[in-house]
C-alpha cells in the first residue's frame, strides 16, 4: 500500500460546516442500475465488493436492482420508464454502471435519456473524479511513480456548456444552422468553486481553475471572475489558473503540481478523463456525481462508460466500480467510523490486488472481470 494523508486517500474526508451525526444502525437504501455494455459485467462485481466491505463492518445496506438500459427502447421506446424519479428518488445514493448502445441508439439520446436526467433532476452539481497512479500500473509518463500523480478534477455537473438551451433552424436547407447556449450562474459557479476550495483545505491548499478566456470572451471571463471572488473567502489556499489547452499541457508533462482542478461542465469532462489516461488506464478510474446537502440521491459510477467493443467478453476491468463503490460508502457515512473503514479497506485491497494480481487484459493480464472482483472482496474480507 501507498502511504498517504487520510484526506488524500479519501475525497469525503472534508464535511460540510456542521456537525456530524453518526449514522447509528441507519440503513441505507442503494439503487443499482448495471446499464448498458459492460457495466452489466462489473456491476455484479461492484456489489460483491460494497455487499462484503458492508458485512464486514457492520453497514445495513439495501441494494435494490433496475433493469433499465438501452434495451429498454425497443420495449416502451425510453431508457427508463417515465417514473422512474419516484421509483428511485428515495434511495440514498444510485450505483450504476454505464449508459450507451451506439448501435441501438445514437449516444446522446441515451445519454441525455438517463445520466444527464440524474444529474439535473438530482441536482448532482459536483462531478467528482480522484486521479491518481496507483501501484503496480504503470504510467505513460516516463519515471512517473505511485505518488507523483494524485490530484482530483472537480467538474460543474448541470449547467455550463451542456445546456438544453438552443435548436436547430431550416434544416434541410442551406440556411441550416444549430446553436446551443452556455449557461453559467452566478449559484451554479460558487457552488463548484466552494466544493472545491472546501476539499483543497484539507489536502495540499491548492485549487487550480480551467478557463478559457483569452477566447471565450464572454462566459469564461464570468467564471474567472467567480474564481477570484471565491479565492478571497480563502486566503489560505493558492489559487492558480491556465487556459484548458496550457492546462492539458501541464498535466502531462507536470502532473504533480496539481491538487484540486476546478472546471466547466465540458472542460472538466475532457480533463477527468485525459488525467485518468496519465495513470496508465481508464479502466480503474472512479467518479461521483454528488448532491452534496444530500436532498436528493448522489450517483458513483466508473469513468470507462459502456465499452461495446469489449462488452459480452467478461474481460472488463471492475476496479473502476468497485473504486466508485468504496466512495458511496465513505458519502453514505457523512463521518461514520464504520463507512470509512470500509472504504480504505476496499481501497487497501485494489491497491494490493494491483500489485499482486489478477490482472485484466487492459493491465496485461488474462483474468476475466469476475477473478479481479472475487480476489478484492476476498482481500476485504480478510483486512485487519
Amino acid at each position: 500500500m501507498v502511504a498517504g494523508s487520510l484526506s488524500r486517500r479519501r475525497p469525503f474526508a472534508f464535511r460540510p460546516r456542521k456537525e456530524i451525526v453518526s449514522t447509528g444502525k441507519k440503513q441505507f437504501k442503494i439503487a443499482v442500475i448495471a446499464g448498458d455494455g459492460i457495466g452489466k459485467e462489473v456491476m455484479p462485481e461492484g456489489v460483491r465488493v460494497v455487499e462484503t466491505a458492508a458485512s464486514k463492518f457492520g453497514i445495513d445496506v439495501k441494494l435494490d436492482h433496475f433493469d433499465w438500459s438501452c434495451d429498454n427502447y425497443d420495449k416502451i421506446g425510453k431508457w427508463m420508464p417515465d417514473d422512474w424519479k419516484d421509483r428511485i428518488g428515495g434511495h440514498d445514493c444510485i450505483y450504476f454502471g454505464a449508459s450507451g448502445w451506439p448501435a441501438r441508439v445514437l449516444d446522446h439520446v441515451s445519454l441525455w435519456d438517463s445520466l444527464i436526467k440524474f444529474r439535473r433532476e438530482f441536482d448532482q452539481y459536483v462531478n467528482l473524479r480522484p486521479v491518481r497512479l496507483m501501484p503496480g500500473i504503470k504510467s505513460p509518463l516516463a519515471g512517473r511513480k505511485p505518488g507523483d500523480i494524485d490530484y482530483f478534477v472537480i467538474r460543474e455537473n448541470t449547467e455550463g456548456e451542456y445546456s438544453s438551451m438552443g435548436g436547430r433552424l431550416f434544416e434541410g436547407t442551406d440556411r441550416e444552422m444549430a446553436q446551443q447556449i452556455s449557461t453559467f450562474t452566478r449559484k451554479g459557479c460558487d457552488r463548484i468553486m466552494r466544493f472545491a476550495f472546501e476539499l483543497a483545505m484539507k489536502r495540499k491548499k491548492h485549487v487550480t481553475s480551467a478557463t478559457k478566456s483569452n477566447g471565450i470572451s464572454i462566459t469564461m471571463p464570468y467564471w474567472d471572475e467567480r474564481f477570484a471572488e471565491m479565492g478571497k473567502h480563502y486566503p489560505e489556499v493558492r489559487c492558480s489558473q491556465y487556459h484548458i489547452d496550457g492546462l492539458t499541457i501541464q498535466m502531462v508533462l507536470d502532473p504533480g503540481r496539481f491538487d484540486v482542478i476546478v472546471a466547466s461542465n465540458l472542460f472538466g469532462d475532457i480533463l477527468s478523463d485525459l488525467g485518468p489516461a496519465t495513470t496508465g488506464t481508464i479502466g480503474i478510474a472512479p467518479s461521483s456525481n454528488l448532491n452534496p446537502e444530500r436532498t436528493f440521491p448522489s450517483l458513483f459510477e466508473p469513468v470507462h462508460g459502456s465499452a461495446p467493443d469489449i462488452s459480452g467478453k467478461n474481460i472488463a476491468n471492475p476496479v473502476g466500480q468497485i473504486w466508485s463503490g468504496a466512495m458511496m460508502l465513505d458519502f453514505l457515512g457523512n463521518g461514520d467510523a464504520s463507512c470509512r473503514q470500509a472504504h480504505d479497506a476496499i481501497l487497501d485491497a485494489i491497491e494490493a490486488v494491483l500489485v499482486e494480481g489478477p490482472h485484466t487484459p487492459d493491465l496485461g493480464g488474462k483474468a476475466k472481470t469476475a477473478d479481479v472482483g472475487k480476489a478484492i472482496a476476498e482481500a476485504v474480507s480478510t483486512a485487519h
